[in-house]
């Protein structure tokens, strides 16, 4: 009996210390992906752009020869969710960094729970401005929606769109939705010289968005500032054009979906919106883009474009990649929170990285500064019409 269990225990710690050796071989990043809610068919394609970052870094003899692995966790785009997934992935799977979260409502909350833990953590959406100001480890590989949509304003300027009056419709149970509506849109707006005449606001889920359309009609406007999600945009676009508002649509990247030129269709031409990555900017952006498709298709999922989104979280794994190959990370658990320190300050320090988007650094606010490119809908579309560089 002595020698059984002493052979089982034997067969115990040689378990182990494979296990061990196996993980040796691998350096953790979390995944907090939105897999529902108001941001859903914006989120649900950025762990292709995730997967195919990872697997270019390992080709190339991931970090110091130890290969990347992603551990996911799907927050269905609920706050509360992202806080539990915080802490499982960095306390319990003991992850190096994490990718995400989505939205800023999450990240509102979940970059508290990253500082407590002490794991970087980089959202490739939050935009509410000054959100990550206050964290050390939250980052945004985003820029707030006031520097996305001054870009508009001064591309409609530069044009000589007609921006004399305009309107805001925005959705209120959303945190940047209600951002964008109450205070970016009007406020940046206003000082492009635009008057603006009325506001109307809505639920997320609202189907029939009539009596908001009818109030715009009566005071019909140039410009219409939309502050919400792509699927509430898409219902709005329809049911202005369905009574007959001849106004210009215009919006941050909260809508800045790839397939929004085909939902929305003719109801949506001369829509301007800001983005951060652009299909057809380059060659690098172009060979991204094709990959992206095709493996999207490959999943059951249509596309005809990656999103800026799609790019960001791509570029996010570069980053933490090159952060923890200056900093010699080695994985090892004993040094984890060391790691993830160094990890943060090389990202915080780093000088314009060629990434995917363009040169991107980040700010003493902890969002990235990177090129903006301001793309109009038309024919089922978009066309760039104006492109701004990184701080501009």
């Amino acid at each position: 009996m002595k020698s059984r269990i002493l052979g089982l225990l034997a067969a115990t710690a040689l378990s182990v210390v494979a296990g061990q050796a196996v993980q040796a071989q691998e350096i953790l990043l979390g995944n907090l992906f939105a897999g529902a809610g108001p941001f859903a068919t914006l989120a649900k394609t950025n762990e292709i752009a995730v997967q195919m970052a990872v697997e270019e870094v390992n080709a190339a003899g991931g970090v110091g020869g130890k290969r990347l692995k992603i551990v996911s966790f799907d927050t269905a785009g609920k706050p509360e969710q992202a806080v539990v997934g915080v802490r499982k992935l960095a306390e319990d799977d003991k992850v190096m960094a994490i990718i995400g979260p989505f939205s800023s409502g999450e990240c509102r909350v979940a970059f508290p729970a990253g500082e407590r833990s002490g794991v970087v953590m980089m959202s490739m959406a939050s935009s509410a401005p000054k959100l990550a100001e206050p964290f050390t480890y939250g980052l945004r590989n985003t820029s707030d929606e006031g520097y996305m949509f001054r870009n508009v304003m001064k591309t409609l300027q530069e044009k000589k769109y007609p921006i004399a009056t305009g309107a805001t419709a925005y959705a209120t149970d959303d945190v940047i939705s209600k951002t964008m509506g109450e205070i970016v849109l009007p406020n940046i707006m206003k000082a492009a010289g635009t008057e603006m005449k009325v506001s109307v606001t809505f639920q997320t889920q609202a189907f029939d968005l009539a009596a908001q359309v009818s109030e715009l009609k009566a005071m019909p406007t140039d410009l219409i500032g939309i502050g919400s999600g792509p699927d509430a945009a898409v219902r709005l676009a329809q049911e202005l054009r369905r009574q007959g508002h001849k106004g210009r649509l215009v919006a941050g990247s909260t809508i800045a979906d790839s397939e929004l030129a085909t939902r929305m269709g003719a109801s949506g031409d001369g829509t301007v919106i800001p983005t951060t990555f652009f299909g057809g900017a380059n060659d690098k952006a172009k060979k991204f883009e094709a990959e992206f498709v095709k493996r999207a298709k490959a999943a059951g999922l249509e596309r005809t474009g990656a999103s800026q989104f799609d790019a960001a979280a791509y570029d996010i794994v570069l980053f933490y990649a090159h952060a923890m190959k200056e900093g010699k990370v080695t994985g090892d658990p004993a040094k984890l929170a060391d790691e993830r320190t160094k990890v943060r300050d090389i990202l915080r320090s780093m000088p314009p990285f060629p990434a995917l988007e363009g040169p991107i650094s980040f700010g003493k606010n902890g969002d990235a500064l990177k090129p903006v490119y301001i793309i109009e809908m038309q024919g089922g579309k978009w066309n760039l019409i104006g492109t701004h560089a990184s701080g501009s």
